[in-house]
């Protein structure tokens, strides 16, 4: 059984992407060949962003901390720490409005 602090791997990568012209920085927990999902945490300084891109397939996002938007065609939705949300099939983007870290959580198909 492996077990990973989220509160902890957030504080880090939020420090980590301080130090980056980007202002993210990320880290895959969980995603290996034998697994159905995988578990990337995200962390975005105020005001940063994931441009557009397409939906990796079925796929949620929970906020860990801080207050994001996730923007597609149809509208936005807001999110802040605790918030679980479905990531629309459809091309979207993420907007950092505060420091913020997020679990991406993708179904891998096999």
């Amino acid at each position: 059984m492996t077990a990973t602090s989220l509160t902890a791997l957030a504080d880090d990568l939020l420090a980590e992407a301080r130090t980056q012209s980007s202002g993210r920085s990320a880290r895959t927990v969980r995603g290996h060949a034998e697994h159905a999902l995988r578990h990337t945490v995200i962390a975005l300084v105020a005001g940063s962003r994931l441009s557009d891109h397409e939906s990796p397939g079925e796929a949620t996002l929970q906020v860990l901390r801080g207050t994001v938007r996730l923007t597609c065609e149809e509208g936005e939705w807001t999110g802040v720490a605790g918030d679980l949300t479905d990531i629309p099939d459809v091309r979207h983007g993420l907007i950092a409005d505060t420091d913020s870290a997020v679990l991406l959580t993708v179904a891998l198909s096999h």
